[in-house]
């Protein structure tokens, strides 16, 4: 049996080691980050130097970026926010009156068709690029910016879809009931309803739906090939130097930063609904 002494000191034991751990992981989370902007200040010789912070940080590589890059980075970065929008609108409506149907109607294989939805986001984006390809072009959508959404939905949408059911049924069956006794339609139920207190989970899932489109590169780089319609991913793959041998990190760094920040402002912006979103259905009351 142990002392209260003993017993406190192994409490007291149990904080230090969580947060020595915490640190360390927040230390291997950041660092990389802070090491890409320390690069991105840097040029010529500087770039081989070992200090974390440069003798003299200059904007040099951000400015290439947009005037004298052999990419066209602004116009990439719109066109990743165009794709990225879309994709987020289009996996939240689906998602939406998905999740209505399969949270709320009773309806046989319910079950089979929600495990069927999640099943589709496990095959690797390579086993469905030949049949997508050919989608594509037969849709006219090669070699366009916007054909792109179509392929994001199929990883964005299964988990949009799983998130927003557990969500739909963990909701009060007499707010669904009341509205139907004042006339509400299905549509009406969910926009006007159930769209206020799905908010934590849209969020999560709109976010989630948003980082994976504006960080996708397989289907970016295999069905655009117009340089004007690329997004960022591909866009610092083909960033080069002077020479073919010369690697430009610090324009490399430079653009990664620029791509990392909005989202790194849109997680720390909704940090405490994504929390409530993605635990949604973990406990029940």
């Amino acid at each position: 049996m142990s002392t209260p002494h003993t017993s406190t000191r192994r409490i007291t034991a149990g904080t230090v080691a969580i947060y020595v751990l915490a640190a360390l992981v927040t230390v291997e989370s950041v660092f990389p980050f802070i090491y890409a902007i320390s690069t991105s200040l840097k040029t010529g010789s500087a770039l081989f130097s070992t200090d974390l912070w440069p003798d003299q940080p200059t904007l040099d590589n951000y400015i290439n970026l947009f005037t004298v890059a052999e990419q066209p980075f602004g116009r990439h970065i719109l066109n990743s926010i165009l794709v990225s929008v879309l994709v987020v609108a289009l996996s939240i409506f689906l998602g939406v009156t998905a999740a209505y149907a399969l949270g709320r109607i009773e309806f046989k294989g319910r079950g089979l068709l929600l495990t069927t939805i999640l099943g589709v986001s496990m095959f690797p984006q390579v086993a469905v690029l030949a049949g997508m390809f050919e989608m594509i072009r037969f849709m006219g959508l090669y070699n366009k910016a916007i054909g792109l959404v179509l392929p994001y939905l199929i990883f964005t949408l299964p988990f949009t879809v799983w998130v927003l059911t557990t969500f739909m049924k963990q909701l009060p069956k007499e707010l669904e009931e009341a509205a139907i006794m004042d006339g509400c339609g299905p549509w009406r139920i969910i926009t006007q309803v159930f769209m206020p207190l799905l908010w934590p989970a849209l969020v999560s899932t709109g976010l989630l739906a948003f980082i994976a489109a504006w960080n996708e590169f397989l289907f970016a780089l295999t069905f655009v090939l117009d340089n004007s319609e690329r997004t960022v991913p591909v866009s610092i793959s083909l960033i080069s130097g002077a020479s073919k041998y010369e690697i430009p990190w610090g324009k490399i760094m430079a653009a990664s930063v620029l791509v990392t920040l909005p989202l790194i402002g849109l997680v720390l912006v909704f940090q405490k609904k994504i929390v409530s979103g993605l635990t949604a259905g973990a406990v029940k009351g």
